[in-house]
């Protein structure tokens, strides 16, 4: 089963990610920000990891920087999911490594679409 990585600070946005992911047949593992995804993605293997970009403690461009780093992460798809679809941070956040960007509120459908064709 592929296992999903879904960092975000609000417990809503949270749910709504699990229930259409794992509706969809996907694993998800939580986690509330950076700095716990971090230390989940050290632990356990993901196959994809799904973040939002503004976060407490650790946000997600500085998560993407430091999974890169991290050997088993380098060829990890890595998506943002953010309400902040600028074209500064979608940069930054390519800059950094990330695979693709979607932007709050999502569609499921759209969501799963999208991680179907990353994992390819």
């Amino acid at each position: 089963m592929t296992r999903i990585l879904a960092v975000d600070d609000s417990p809503s946005m949270r749910d709504m990610v699990r229930i259409a992911l794992t509706s969809a047949g996907f694993e998800v593992v939580q986690a509330t920000d950076g700095e716990e995804a971090l230390r989940l993605a050290r632990a356990e293997a993901f196959d994809l990891v799904l973040a939002d970009v503004n976060m407490p403690n650790m946000d997600g461009i500085a998560l993407i920087r430091a999974l890169r780093a991290e050997d088993a992460y380098r060829h990890t798809p890595i998506l943002m999911l953010t309400t902040d679809g600028s074209a500064e941070r979608k940069r930054e956040g390519k800059e950094a490594g990330a695979t693709g960007w979607i932007v709050k509120p999502f569609d499921p459908a759209q969501l799963v679409a999208t991680m179907l064709r990353v994992l390819r």
